[in-house]
């Protein structure tokens, strides 16, 4: 496909892809924060309930790099 092999697509779609999905996510809990008006306990409240998944898959990634070095 377009001269990329598989695993160069999946680490694109993996690494590239979903890192741009998840900095849309915030975006979108920063937005439901402010049209909330939730102040900035109920903004730290917020990205901890719904953006906490995200960082396990950062760890995983920065685990893989530490090994990996």
């Amino acid at each position: 496909m377009m001269g990329f092999s598989e695993e160069q697509f999946a680490w694109f779609g993996l690494t590239i892809g979903l890192s741009a999905f998840m900095l849309y996510m915030i975006f979108i809990i920063g937005q439901l924060a402010w049209e909330s008006k939730a102040g900035k306990f109920g903004t730290f409240v917020i990205f901890l309930g719904l953006a906490f998944g995200m960082l396990g898959f950062v760890a995983k990634g920065v685990i893989q790099w530490v090994i990996a070095s």
